[in-house]
Formats: C-alpha cells, sequence, structure tokens
C-alpha cells in the first residue's frame, strides 16, 4: 500500500507535475499531468482543450516542485485523442493528451505505467496539483488523496467511490495502483450529485497506435537503466511490492528487465503477430474477455496475467523466447534478449519444464512469407485457418420507414468462431445514409487489431436483399488514416456482402452443395443474367454447372435485378457480382456488354474462387491509382457467401421498431 510520506509516494510526487500558461507570473494553473518516459507528460485532453484549440502548436510550460527546481519548462502539445476539438463535452475515451518537454535533456522521474489490458478496480492513491488556499506564498501545491475505483463507465471510463474529494486543478494527474504501484488511469472530472467523480483508464492509451508504442518503449527503456532518485537514490520498481506468492515467481524486476529488452527490438509487424505469440506461450489458452488493442511486445507481456497475478515465469520466458524468433526470422538481432532468457531460465528450479521455452517454435503463419509478386492475389479466408475475418451485421429496423438498422460487430480472430466487439447502442437504429460515419470509429479499431503485416482483415457487411446495392465498397473512414485514407475502403481491403436471411438456415443443401462445386472448380465462368425475354426462375438458376458465377448489369436491390438475385439466392448460389448504379434504359447497352465481357475475362483470370474478393479489391486499387481501363469495376459489388462460416449472431432476437 502506498502511504504518504513514504519512498514510493516520494517518486510518484516527484513524477506529478501541472501545466500553466508560458511566461505569466503568478499564471492560474490548467490542469496535472505525470511523466511517463523521457520528455513526455501524459494528461487529461480537457485540460488543454480550452486553450489550444485552433492553435495545437502554441507554448505553454510544465512545472512541478522536484522538476528544474520548481522553475517552469516550455512544452507543446504532441497529439491527443480528441476527434472534434470544438466539442463541449469530451468522452472518457478520447480525454488523453501527449505534452512533450521543449528541452530533450531534463532530468525528471517517471511513473511505471501498468502492462496489462484491464479496467483496473480497487484502491488506488490519486497525485496532483492543486491552488493553495492557505496563504503560505505560493499559489499552486502538491495533493494527494487515497481513493478507489469501483465501476468501469463506458468505454476507457472509471468511476470513483463518493467518498473521495476532488479540488479543482488535478484534472489529468495519476491514479497510482497502491498495491503495485503501477499507473492505472488518469483523473477526468469532480464529483458530480452523488458519485466520486471520473477517471480515464490507462487502457484508453493504447488508442494513440503509434505514438502510443513510441510512448511505452521509450518508458521501458528509462526504466530498464535503473535511474535512481537524486534525492534518495530510490529505484521504482525496486520500491514495487512483489506481489505474488508463489515459489520463483515472475517478479517487477523480471518484468522491469523483459520489457527493457523488448523495447529494444523491431515493432511487431501487425496485431496478429502479438496475439498469437500470447497465446501459443499460454499453451492455446485465452485470457478472458474480448481482444486488446496490441501495438507492442509489452501489450504481449501484459496477456499473460491471471486477473492481476503473473502466470509463471516459463509463460512470460516462452513468450519472450518466441518474440526473439520472430523478429530474428525477420533479419533483426535479438541476441541480448536470447540470452537474459536463458539466463533467467536457468535461475527457475523445475527442469523439467524447461523444454516449454527452449522447444518454443514460431507457429507457420508466423514465419516469414516467401517473396511474393507485387501485385499477388490473396486468397479469402477459410473457417478456421488462422486468418481475421470482420463481419458487420445489419439487422433492418422492423417497422421503421424509412429503413434504419442496428447494426453489430464480429471478429473471427481465425478460429472459426466470432465474438461480438461492438453493437448499436441507440434505441431506434442508424439510417443507411450515417452507417458509414458511425461504424467508423469502431471498425477502425477491430481493423486495428486484426490487420495483418501486408494482410488487411476482410470485411464482410451481412444485409437483407433489398439493400445489396449498399455502395460498401466507397466507404470511406476518417479514423483509418493509418490505413490509407486516400482510397476508399474497397481499395483497402477486401469487400465482401453476405446475405442476412442465411444467417437462419446455415443447413440449405443446395448453398452447401453449390459452394463444395465453387470449391472444386478449376475455371470459373461468367453467367450473364437476367437474360433477355426470360422470367427469373430460381428451377432454371439451379441447373446450372457449379463452375457458373451470376454476374447482374443492374442494381440487385429493385426491379427485374431483385427478382433475378432472389432466384439465384433461392438456387443456393453463394457468389454473385453485379452492378449496383443505374441500367437506365430498360435493355441493355454498350456499357452492359463491357462489363459482362470484362467480368468473364476476370472469372477466368483466377484459379480459385477464394482468389475473386481480392481479384477485385485489386482492380479498385488500381482505380484510385487512376486506371482509367479499370473504372468497369467501380459498380461491382460481391456476394461471397461461405456457408463454412456462417453470418454470426443468428439466434439474437428481432428487435422492433420503438412506438
Amino acid at each position: 500500500m502506498i502511504e504518504a510520506g513514504s519512498r514510493l509516494d516520494a517518486l510518484a510526487r516527484a513524477a506529478t507535475v501541472h501545466l500553466l500558461p508560458a511566461g505569466v507570473d503568478n499564471a492560474v494553473q490548467w490542469g496535472s499531468g505525470f511523466f511517463v518516459a523521457p520528455g513526455l507528460v501524459v494528461t487529461a485532453a480537457h485540460v488543454l482543450r480550452p486553450r489550444l484549440v485552433g492553435r495545437q502548436d502554441m507554448e505553454f510550460a510544465v512545472r512541478g516542485d522536484a522538476l528544474n527546481n520548481g522553475i517552469p519548462l516550455p512544452a507543446r502539445l504532441e497529439t491527443w485523442l480528441l476527434r472534434d476539438p470544438a466539442c463541449e463535452s469530451v468522452p472518457a475515451d478520447e480525454d488523453l493528451a501527449l505534452v512533450r518537454l521543449l528541452d530533450p535533456d531534463v532530468e525528471h522521474e517517471c511513473l511505471w505505467l501498468v502492462d496489462r489490458a484491464v479496467e483496473y478496480t480497487g484502491p488506488l492513491r490519486v497525485y496532483g496539483y492543486r491552488p493553495d488556499e492557505r496563504p503560505t506564498g505560493k499559489r499552486i501545491v502538491p495533493w494527494s488523496v487515497d481513493a478507489d475505483i469501483n465501476v468501469v463507465d463506458g468505454a476507457g471510463g472509471l468511476r470513483f467511490r463518493p467518498d473521495a474529494e476532488f479540488p479543482p486543478g488535478v484534472s489529468g494527474g495519476p491514479l497510482v495502483d497502491a498495491d503495485t504501484g503501477a499507473v492505472v488511469g488518469v483523473v477526468k472530472s469532480r464529483r458530480t450529485r452523488s458519485d466520486g467523480g471520473a477517471a480515464v483508464s490507462s487502457l484508453a492509451l493504447r488508442e494513440f497506435g503509434t505514438h502510443y508504442r513510441q510512448l511505452v518503449e521509450a518508458h521501458d527503456r528509462w526504466h530498464a537503466s535503473l535511474p535512481e532518485s537524486p534525492d534518495t537514490g530510490d529505484n521504482w520498481i525496486d520500491l514495487q511490492a512483489g506481489e505474488l506468492g508463489q515459489d520463483n515467481p515472475w517478479t517487477p524486476a523480471d518484468r522491469r528487465t523483459a520489457l527493457g529488452l523488448l523495447a529494444r527490438l523491431p515493432p511487431p509487424g501487425d496485431a496478429h503477430a502479438v496475439r498469437r505469440l500470447a497465446v501459443v506461450a499460454r499453451s492455446y489458452s485465452r485470457w478472458p474477455g474480448a481482444n486488446p488493442p496490441l501495438h507492442s511486445w509489452r501489450d504481449g507481456h501484459g496477456l499473460l496475467y491471471e486477473g492481476r497475478r503473473p502466470l509463471s515465469p516459463l509463460i512470460f520466458l516462452r513468450y519472450l523466447a518466441l518474440v526473439a524468433a520472430y523478429v530474428t526470422a525477420r533479419g533483426a538481432d535479438a541476441t541480448l534478449l536470447d540470452a537474459w532468457v536463458k539466463e533467467r531460465l536457468r535461475a527457475h528450479p523445475d527442469r523439467s519444464m524447461h523444454a516449454l521455452v527452449t522447444d518454443a517454435r514460431l507457429p507457420d503463419e508466423l514465419r516469414p512469407a516467401p517473396e511474393e509478386p507485387l501485385h499477388a492475389v490473396v486468397p479469402y479466408p477459410t473457417a478456421g485457418d488462422g486468418r481475421t475475418v470482420v463481419t458487420v451485421v445489419l439487422d433492418p429496423v422492423i417497422g421503421a420507414v424509412p429503413t434504419r438498422f442496428f447494426w453489430q460487430i464480429w471478429v473471427d480472430d481465425g478460429t472459426g468462431e466470432a465474438l461480438l466487439e461492438a453493437a448499436d447502442q441507440s434505441d431506434e437504429g442508424q439510417p443507411p445514409e450515417a452507417l458509414a460515419q458511425v461504424l467508423g470509429l469502431p471498425l477502425a479499431r477491430v481493423f486495428r487489431a486484426g490487420d495483418r503485416e501486408g494482410m488487411p482483415a476482410p470485411l464482410e457487411v451481412a444485409l437483407p436483399v433489398d439493400e445489396f446495392d449498399t455502395a460498401v465498397h466507397r466507404w470511406r473512414f476518417a479514423a483509418v488514416a493509418a490505413l490509407d485514407d486516400h482510397q476508399y475502403l474497397g481499395a483497402q481491403r477486401q469487400v465482401v456482402l453476405r446475405d442476412l436471411a442465411r444467417r437462419l438456415e446455415p443447413d440449405n443443401d443446395a448453398w452447401l452443395a453449390r459452394w463444395q462445386g465453387l470449391g472444386q472448380a478449376g475455371v470459373l465462368t461468367a453467367h450473364r443474367a437476367p437474360e433477355h425475354g426470360r422470367t427469373p426462375q430460381a428451377d432454371r438458376y439451379a441447373r446450372l454447372p457449379a463452375t457458373h458465377v451470376p454476374v447482374l448489369c443492374r442494381p440487385a436491390g429493385r426491379g427485374l435485378g431483385k427478382r433475378t438475385m432472389a432466384a439465384f439466392l433461392d438456387s443456393g448460389h453463394a457468389v454473385v457480382l453485379w452492378h449496383i448504379d443505374g441500367h437506365a434504359a430498360r435493355g441493355c447497352g454498350e456499357d452492359c456488354d463491357v462489363l459482362h465481357a470484362r467480368a468473364a475475362g476476370l472469372l477466368d483470370s483466377i484459379g480459385s474462387v477464394t482468389e475473386l474478393p481480392d481479384s477485385i479489391r485489386l482492380l479498385r486499387e488500381e482505380i484510385a491509382a487512376r486506371r482509367e481501363d479499370r473504372r468497369w469495376a467501380e459498380p461491382l459489388a460481391l456476394l461471397y457467401d461461405d456457408p463454412g462460416r456462417p453470418v454470426p449472431g443468428g439466434d439474437l432476437d428481432v428487435v422492433d421498431a420503438p412506438q
């Protein structure tokens, strides 16, 4: 337990600062913050927002009693999580900012950031600065209090028990776990009515993405250098409680060394590599709950806990050995990490279990692939093949006029079993025109977690046939800037549509048989539809060879196109291409002939139906690069309905529109 006046308390106070305007004598403070890495301060975004809106490069000051002899130092905003800086109320998952000192050589204390990916509840100590209410000659003084977190409040939000008071000025200060001395959150607001105030979970720091990874790498390298307090000679990790009771535990000192060595390695290529190595290290037993954001090797280390308690040291050493193998296979030097793993393993008394570490081998999917052509086609994932697929399910609100949808985002991380990651929390659903904006942020998060190096996770959208002309491949998310925002979604990743009605009939024999035939087909043939002068009939389409893929040169959600699509679905067809726009004339024209000819050439050029989604993505990528000869494919939509991977959520109750 951190006690006021203790040595650990002194280090926490030394790392805590406050923010104020630059060059103003006796200035009123803006709020508090704390150092987590050399030159980098974490604070609450709302502390800076009123002062920096429209002038985010403005210089201001950082001051602490133990920093630079109490003399303020110049600083600037590095970045913040605010999506709309002009907003009046800042959501918890956006209320974080990083501040950088302009002088990179200033020495200071740094707090220890928790590596576990959990929302903290329990006792802690809170630090900050507040205005001095006594005539001491100082205007701003340090402050701390014991408190408890007893509620996790939505994305990134925490709530205090109501028995602690928070004075003005402490927003942005750190929440330090009373047992381990690790930062688990940031003060957000004071008490409102009956609660004790709000905080932001330190887990929300991961929303900074690349900035977060660079932050924790700098943090871990600094702590690994064994810094000592200039006043007492204390070191943060040496004062942390060894929170474990088993023999030969994974100690705070082990953690410091391991994370310091991981911070020296090249970063992981993607979140999948981190997650997969942690799963293998845990002997294929997953951690409870959803997959957290994973940006660094440190984040994988944080998955090797049971609650607050680290697992066996052998699990950690196995993870470190796998990381070393991963980076070594890609040409990096992991000699220091390898040597320390062997040294630490020798200290483990149960030699019969050492093979768990020494025999650790990379999973095949994480071995470097041989060099491939620049535009190699990536086959679409199949159930259980280890690759992630993201599925958006759009359930129409029954009775809603005009149409509205309740949405869900499901993620299959390669096991063949989809987990619900996010869902519509509204009472009335969303209109079609709002879907791209509403889904932007939650999809950005799951893409960031599921994308593999050079292999973005495919996106499936399951919706009713009436909405098959929804231009999902044209969606564009500002929140996915890291995935090349100058392109549309369909150029960034494989995008396919699914039939929502089939979610309830996975045992459809005609559908299963036709899909099996497609998988065995050597060459695919385009079937032009609707046929001139013939009424669409499911019986006739059921007799088409399994190698035939229907191509409609008109929209599939209305009129003749809808009747034709319905007949194809009723006859079990699992793959269909169609033109989502226009067809202004009653009969087909020259544009239709071009579409059918080009689609036939596309289908003839691929070696398997699993290559079709990425072949279309490559065409869209070339369209984005101004290849005019590829524009015929821009309005194409693709139904790709694999019965081996049913649309998830089929057992959910249908929700009626509110009265």
